[in-house]
């Protein structure tokens, strides 16, 4: 049903409470505003207070104080995920305890690679640069497995970009990985694909495809 504003109704005292419960586009130039009234308007509210209510016990506080302590439990939450995707970047560059990973020679070029779990997609690039910073000259391949889908990205250092390129890795890894498309430019790109168990099986792939680019 539409609402009608009041014009069919003997006195607006029939229409008792309205909450508006919603209000968006319908169609160009169209707003389109959903509300309750009477009975179903208080029931509404009636339902409203009781979750309201359950949240505050959750959160261990009163009403009025929900919004504030769940505003302060985001900002914890974001700044916990921060530390995490810290540890996991130091840990994918060999912080703590574990040896740095070191590049192998393939064809004349040093390449590393790594098959990382846990670390999110959005923190290949930075931890591209962190290796390509690190080993000064040489080609890096990331593939994450991230929720069961692997991400990868592939950095080449500039010394290097002539002899190889970082779009060329992505297109072979892609492939292999059951994925599509991919990349970016010559010093860096990334792709993605469904299968992460054959993770290995692609950085076999950009071995081959390094070896093939080795002078004659």
């Amino acid at each position: 049903m539409e609402l009608c504003g009041g014009t069919h109704v003997a006195r607006t005292g029939e229409i008792g409470l309205l909450k508006i419960v919603s209000e968006g586009a319908s169609s160009a130039g169209v707003r389109r505003v959903e509300a309750l009234t009477g009975a179903a308007a208080f029931d509404y509210l009636e339902r409203r207070e009781r979750s309201l209510s359950e949240a505050a016990a959750a959160l261990k506080a009163r009403p009025e104080e929900v919004a504030e302590r769940v505003r302060t439990l985001m900002e914890e939450r974001r700044r916990l995920e921060a530390e995490v995707s810290e540890l996991r970047k130091q840990a994918a560059l060999g912080g703590g305890a574990a040896a740095e990973p070191e590049p192998r020679d393939i064809g004349g070029v040093p390449f590393l690679s790594q098959v990382l779990k846990g670390v999110d997609p959005r923190d290949l690039r930075s931890l591209i640069d962190a290796h390509k910073t690190r080993i000064g000259s040489g080609v890096v391949l990331l593939i994450a497995d991230t929720d069961g889908k692997a991400a990868f990205a592939a950095g080449v250092t500039e010394d290097l970009t002539q002899r190889v390129s970082a779009v060329d890795l992505v297109r072979t890894v892609v492939p292999v990985l059951g994925g599509r498309g991919g990349g970016g430019r010559p010093d860096m790109a990334q792709g993605g694909g469904p299968d992460p168990a054959k993770a290995e099986e692609a950085v076999i792939a950009a071995e081959a495809a390094i070896a093939e680019t080795a002078p004659a």
